[in-house]
């Protein structure tokens, strides 16, 4: 085994340990994995060989094989992050990857939906209840859909005469615990949706007709078929959570409020869209609007 092997085992193992998410150690796992072939490629098969030439002829690749530069930087990240590793952990004396730049791109601003698109969407969707209950929980609650779709048939509870509506939100692998509130609209759309639920010894909330959870990736393309069906362009599922954030901000509610209930682990997060609602003519949508 190379050292550039071992070093990759290891580095991957620093990540676990340092309680990064599955998905993170995953991508980095396989950037690196990428820039390892490359370096075999030149017969880089010790790390002390490695010059930043050789981590800026990987970056070139990636452009000329039509790779973004949002991809690009992302691996860039990556190698930046490995050799710091690298560097700590005495396997080197130099980091190569410190001269290495990161390739300018343009971050497109959140999708943020209009009133009209809003409730276009949920027009299309009212005659499937399983995804207008789906589409509403988005929009009026602000999860994420990996959260959705991790929901159980106990995390959601009804108002009554003496408490709120509220829907519970389990940790997930990078985000906290939270309770968010259910408005009456959620609570209409998730009682037509259970009234026509399959029967099923699986506790998960949403499942298919089978009675087996719904995947994320199913969840996805379904709303984007909604999106076309309701005329609604360039727009994706995770806009249905900027949505939720832009409007509440536009109403009024508290900063501080908004990024507990988006379950955003900076407040500086959630501060962002502070300059993207700027200027916006349109009325702030009233959240749970019939």
């Amino acid at each position: 085994m190379s050292k550039i092997h071992e070093a990759h085992g290891k580095f991957i193992d620093h990540l676990k340990s340092q309680g990064r998410s599955s998905a993170t150690v995953l991508a980095y796992g396989k950037d690196i994995e990428q820039l390892r072939d490359f370096l075999a490629q030149l017969n880089k098969v010790s790390i002390q060989d490695i010059s930043t030439k050789d981590l800026q002829a990987f970056m070139a690749k990636l452009s000329k094989e039509g790779y973004t530069p949002k991809s690009i930087s992302r691996k860039t990240n990556s190698t930046k992050t490995f050799f710091r590793f690298l560097k700590i952990n005495d396997y080197i004396t130099d980091d190569p990857a410190s001269l290495l730049e990161h390739p300018k791109f343009e971050m497109k601003p959140p999708r943020i939906l209009s009133k009209t698109e809003y409730r276009a969407l949920r027009d299309a969707a009212r005659g499937d209840f399983r995804m207008g209950a789906i589409i509403e929980l988005l929009l009026q609650t602000g999860i994420r859909i990996g959260e959705l779709a991790r929901l159980q048939l106990a995390d959601i509870n009804f108002s009554t005469s003496n408490k709120l509506g509220e829907v519970h939100v389990p940790a997930g692998e990078s985000y906290p615990e939270r309770t968010v509130p259910l408005n009456k609209a959620a609570e209409a759309s998730l009682k037509k949706y259970l009234d026509v639920r399959p029967e099923s010894k699986n506790e998960t909330l949403f499942i298919t007709k089978t009675g087996k959870p719904l995947l994320v990736r199913n969840i996805r393309t379904a709303i984007d078929r909604y999106f076309k069906l309701a005329g609604i362009r360039n727009a994706k599922v995770n806009d249905l959570r900027h949505t939720f954030v832009a409007h509440h901000l536009m109403a009024g509610t508290s900063l501080v409020l908004v990024s507990k209930l988006a379950g955003h682990k900076r407040l500086a997060t959630t501060e962002k869209y502070l300059n993207l609602i700027q200027g916006r003519m349109e009325e702030p949508i009233k959240i749970g609007e019939l």
